[in-house]
């Protein structure tokens, strides 16, 4: 964990990638193609905790029809900074059985745990199963899964803020920041969601 000097440092050095506004719009086109699609379907909307939470709490106001929501709490890095095992801490719920289910994360990474969330929720009965993502890494190579909504497009760096760590810091910010390229890889866990 960072102590509060580091972390302010950190932004300092910080480029920012999008602003508080482009954020907030990227959020509410979001919220319009997915009540575009699905507004009559009564989804399921399941949280990928905890880093899709800001992103979660800024769109459902939006979301103007009914859904039933609830959380999955699934990680793939840890305290690592890359990409390990999938832990499941809380997985779906029998209620995802025949339903329609749209699955919200901050970021579409290298897509393993994503596609491993789809293969779960599928195998647990969902009907259909789709998902937003609010960033959308562009990593070079090809991906297991395409989000089937995506607010913003980022680069491969190591990115913060609107839900997405540095060290446990700044997921609170309204904006979106990446590191300075040097060093990038060697901060410890967050800022590549879960994946």
């Amino acid at each position: 964990m960072l102590s509060a000097d580091e972390a302010k440092r950190l932004l300092i050095s910080a480029d920012q990638i999008y602003s508080a506004a482009e954020v907030a719009q990227a959020v509410g086109r979001l919220a319009d193609e997915i009540s575009v699609r699905l507004a009559d379907r009564l989804p399921l909307v399941l949280s990928v905790m905890g880093g899709s939470v800001v992103f979660t709490g800024q769109l459902l106001p939006l979301l103007n029809f009914p859904l039933d929501f609830d959380y999955i709490h699934v990680s793939r890095y840890g305290d690592a900074t890359h990409g390990g095992a999938i832990h499941w801490k809380v997985g779906p719920r029998d209620i995802v059985a025949d339903r329609v289910v749209l699955v919200l994360d901050d970021i579409l990474d290298e897509g393993q745990t994503l596609a491993a969330v789809r293969s779960r929720i599928l195998q647990a009965g969902a009907r259909e199963f789709y998902s937003a993502v609010f960033a959308d890494k562009d990593i070079g190579r090809s991906k297991p899964i395409r989000a089937d909504f995506v607010g913003l497009r980022v680069p491969d760096r190591f990115v913060f803020g609107f839900g997405m760590d540095v060290n446990g810091a700044w997921r609170n910010l309204p904006a979106i920041y990446a590191l300075q390229e040097a060093g990038d890889e060697n901060i410890g866990s967050g800022a590549r969601g879960t994946g």
